[in-house]
């Protein structure tokens, strides 16, 4: 993971590199708007940027999304009152870190916005075995391609490959390319000269540069337009990139990984994905299996989340009960591990006892569902996905990433229903403060 800290409290903020370099974060700092913005086009990339308090946040976001630079920010600050944290938050700060830093506090940031150094949990022969063939594989240079369900674990096992590769030292560079619309996701990708299109001011390098001589990230692939899939064949094909507007192509060096939550096989019949390009990506494969089908990792996994968020949130440490694990492994875990971390993240600051019992774990779906079973009957399809994703998204409090993955559908997807809903003059609930996108 790459951190970029932009801000003038130097003193403090050498404790919090401190702690995040020894987390395996690189660490970068910016004295000024402009230097941070410079280094971020010429290809010195970053995974999250922690940006002092006191700066102007909504101007900083706001040039990030001229630039089409997707670049979560969390503001900090020492001694900083209460007023000042809420203004950073409603200027679009993802989250705020007061200083001096707490080592686990940082490190749940760290690992909310950039998986860094993600503690990878199983226990169960079945992603013991997978685990075991991505170790085997990290040693090729070869394409992986890795399938499995949102909330399965794609991109901790794609940076599992680079950590163990001869590229580790070198960037990891991770692109969502169902996140990013796609008239802004070649640029994403390949970077653009300047002039080359309405607000390129500067020219900047695309993610396949930053990655040069480490690994690149294709996050969820599949939801690539087919046109640029034609432009990405070529990179993968040729190892050399054209910037949007450039006039002569550049040599890159990557290894590349690609994940999808669809069947790409079924993709290329459809005609929404290319062939050529599904056999480019599909020279080594790790298919990664739902938590539903490693129940011994259910329990592992609820261990390690209920320990995590005690330490994040400065409580005491709770063990499960019994009952509690029985109705974990009970449950059908739609949202696999992603689903899992949630749910008990708010047992966590919902248990009082000296355990967690069930009363503190909000299940999603199948309690729920049973229930309002009788009222479907007579409804149509469309009526019920409709209630189903509003309902998600007031569970979500509007954050529309968290909601996609609960449903299982692409961020794209739930925003064109989402404006179809609202052109049909149906509530929406408002997207909460999110990196641009």
């Amino acid at each position: 993971m790459r951190l970029l800290i932009l801000g003038e409290e130097a003193g403090a903020m050498a404790d919090a590199c401190r702690i995040a370099a020894l987390r395996g974060v690189e660490v970068r700092q910016a004295r000024s708007v402009d230097d941070a913005l410079a280094g971020l086009r010429e290809g010195r990339g970053a995974d999250l940027l922690l940006m002092q308090a006191e700066l102007d946040i909504r101007a900083m976001i706001d040039a990030l999304a001229r630039e089409h630079i997707y670049l979560p920010v969390v503001a900090f600050g020492i001694g900083t009152d209460r007023a000042t944290a809420v203004a950073a938050i409603r200027a679009g700060a993802r989250e705020f870190l007061p200083l001096p830093p707490e080592p686990d506090l940082i490190a749940a940031v760290l690992e909310q916005f950039g998986a860094a150094a993600p503690e990878l949990v199983c226990v169960d022969p079945r992603m013991l075995d997978v685990l075991g063939l991505a170790t085997q594989y990290a040693q090729a240079d070869a394409t992986v391609l890795i399938t499995g369900e949102s909330g399965t674990g794609k991109e901790m096992i794609a940076r599992h490959l680079h950590r163990h590769s001869r590229r580790a030292t070198r960037p990891f560079v991770s692109v969502n390319c169902a996140a990013i619309p796609d008239h802004l996701l070649e640029s994403e990708l390949f970077g653009h000269e300047k002039g080359a299109f309405t607000g390129a001011v500067a020219r900047r390098v695309g993610k396949f540069e930053e990655a040069d001589g480490g690994t690149l990230l294709l996050d969820e692939v599949s939801e690539m337009d087919v046109r640029l899939q034609a432009k990405l064949l070529r990179a993968i094909q040729e190892r050399e990139i054209d910037r949007v507007g450039g006039s002569r192509p550049v040599r890159v060096d990557i290894r590349l990984i690609a994940t999808s939550n669809r069947d790409l096989e079924q993709a290329v019949r459809g005609g929404t994905f290319r062939e050529d390009l599904f056999f480019r990506l599909n020279v080594l494969t790790l298919e990664l299996p739902p938590l539903r089908e490693r129940p011994r990792d259910i329990e592992a996994l609820a261990v390690h989340f209920a320990r995590k968020y005690a330490r994040a949130n400065g409580l005491p440490e709770r063990p499960l009960s019994a009952a509690a694990l029985a109705r974990l492994r009970a449950h059908g875990w739609r949202g696999n591990a992603r689903e899992l971390e949630n749910c008990i993240h708010r047992a966590v600051l919902l248990a009082t006892g000296a355990r967690i019992e069930p009363d503190a774990l909000l299940l999603s779906g199948a309690a729920r569902a049973a229930a309002a079973a009788p009222s479907l009957v007579g409804r149509t399809v469309a009526e019920v996905e409709r209630d189903l994703i509003l309902e998600t998204l007031r569970h979500t409090s509007g954050n529309r990433t968290h909601a996609a993955l609960l449903l299982g559908i692409s961020i794209r997807t739930l925003r064109n229903k989402l404006r179809d809903y609202a052109g049909a003059g149906l509530s929406v609930p408002p997207p909460v403060a999110e990196a641009a996108s």
